[in-house]
C-alpha cells in the first residue's frame, strides 16, 4: 500500500484532534445559536472530527479560496486572519486549530491575537508547542532549534520532505512555532491549557470566556 502524508496525518493526527474537539465541546457547550468563527478551518473539523452536537453556524475563514461549502450551516470567507473583516463582538466564539504559528512575523501573530479577541467573546486557539521535542509539521526532532538555513538544507530528509517534497521549504520559511511565555503575551486575558503527550506539553490552547477553562485543565493523550 502506497504510503502518503494524508494516510499517516490521519493515522497519528486525527486522533489528537477528535480529542481536542471533545474538550472543546466540554468547555463550551454549543448550542445551535452560538455563532462561531473558524480561523483557517475547514467543515471537517465539525463534520468529521467533533462529537454529535447541535448544527450552529460556522463562518470559514481562509486567506485562499478552497471551494464552495457542502453544507448550509457553513459561509466561506477570504480574508486575512491579521486584519479580520468583521465588526467587534460578531460572534460568541473564534476557533483555530494549528494556524497562528503559520501567520509570519511575531509581529503579525500579534496582529492575529488582536484581531481574534476583538471580534468573539470566547476564544479558543490552539497551537503546536516549541518545547515538544517532534516538530509537528516537518514530523523531525528538534528541527525547529536549528537556524532556517540549516532546516532547509536537511527538510527533504524529514518524514514529511521524504513524502511532500515540494512543500517542506514553504514549510520552514513561514512557520514560526510559540512558546508558553509567548502565548501567555499574545493572549493576556485568556487561560492556556496544555495538551499532553507522555507528560510532555505538546500544544497550547489560549481559551477565554468561560468558567470552566479558568481552572487547570489538562488534556493528556
Amino acid at each position: 500500500m502506497k504510503i502518503t502524508f494524508e494516510s499517516l496525518y490521519h493515522l497519528v493526527f486525527v486522533r489528537f484532534r477528535r480529542r481536542r474537539m471533545n474538550r472543546f465541546f466540554a468547555v463550551f457547550s454549543p448550542s445551535a445559536e452560538t455563532r462561531v468563527l473558524d480561523v483557517g478551518g475547514t467543515e471537517q473539523t465539525w463534520s468529521g472530527e467533533s462529537p454529535d452536537g447541535p448544527p450552529f453556524p460556522v463562518t470559514l475563514l481562509n486567506i485562499l479560496d478552497y471551494g464552495p461549502v457542502q453544507n448550509n450551516r457553513f459561509t466561506s470567507v477570504i480574508g486575512d486572519a491579521s486584519q479580520l473583516p468583521f465588526d467587534d463582538h460578531s460572534f460568541d466564539i473564534a476557533f483555530s486549530n494549528s494556524v497562528i504559528e503559520h501567520v509570519g512575523t511575531w509581529q503579525q501573530q500579534g496582529a492575529f491575537a488582536q484581531e481574534v479577541r476583538r471580534v468573539a467573546r470566547c476564544l479558543w486557539i490552539q497551537t503546536p508547542a516549541r518545547s515538544f521535542p517532534i516538530e509537528a509539521h516537518l514530523l523531525a526532532p528538534y528541527i525547529q532549534y536549528l537556524p532556517k538555513n540549516i532546516q532547509h538544507r536537511i527538510a527533504r530528509w524529514t518524514p514529511r520532505g521524504l513524502l511532500q517534497p515540494s512543500l517542506v521549504h514553504q514549510i520552514v520559511d513561514e512557520v514560526r512555532l510559540l512558546t508558553l511565555r509567548e502565548m501567555k503575551q499574545l493572549f493576556p486575558d485568556c487561560c492556556i491549557l496544555k495538551e499532553r503527550v507522555f507528560g510532555l506539553t505538546k500544544s497550547y490552547i489560549a481559551v477565554r470566556g468561560q468558567p470552566a477553562a479558568q481552572s487547570n485543565l489538562v488534556t493528556r493523550i
